[in-house]
C-alpha cells in the first residue's frame, strides 16, 4: 500500500548509463543517507533539500525546543525558590532580568531562522 501511493502519479519511468562503480557510489550515499535512488537523483537535479537533510533539521528544530523548554524549567525553579525566600537582591534581579532578555533575544533570532527553514522547506515539497 505504501508504494503505491508513494508511486501515485509517477507513470513515466526514465533509463539511463552510468558506471556500475558509479552507482554504487550512488547507492551508499542513498544507504547513509536512508533516502532512495530515485529521490537522491530527482532533489539533486531539481536542487530540493534531501530527504535526510529534511529529518536533521527537524531533528535541530526539536533540539531547539527542548533547550529553551529546559531553560523554561530553570525560570519556574528560580520563581518557586524566591516565592519561598520572599526575597531577592537587587543585584541578583538585574542579573536575572538580563539573562532573560538575552534568552529573549535568542528566542526571536531562532523564531526568525526558523520561519527561514520553514520557507525553504515549504518551498521544496
Amino acid at each position: 500500500m505504501d508504494s503505491e501511493k508513494k508511486n501515485e502519479g509517477k507513470d513515466v519511468m526514465i533509463k539511463f548509463r552510468i558506471e556500475k562503480r558509479k552507482k554504487e557510489k550512488w547507492k551508499n550515499i542513498c544507504y547513509s543517507k536512508k533516502i532512495s535512488l530515485s529521490s537522491l537523483i530527482i532533489d539533486s537535479v531539481e536542487n530540493k533539500i534531501l530527504d535526510d537533510e529534511r529529518r536533521k533539521i527537524l531533528m535541530f528544530i526539536e533540539k531547539q525546543d527542548n533547550i529553551f523548554a529546559k531553560i523554561e524549567n530553570n525560570i519556574n525553579q528560580i520563581a518557586r525558590h524566591v516565592n519561598v525566600q520572599k526575597f531577592i537582591s537587587t543585584a541578583d534581579i538585574k542579573v536575572f532580568n538580563d539573562k532573560l532578555d538575552l534568552i529573549t533575544n535568542l528566542k526571536d533570532q531562532q523564531n526568525k531562522i526558523f520561519e527561514k527553514i520553514y520557507k525553504l522547506i515549504g518551498n521544496d515539497s
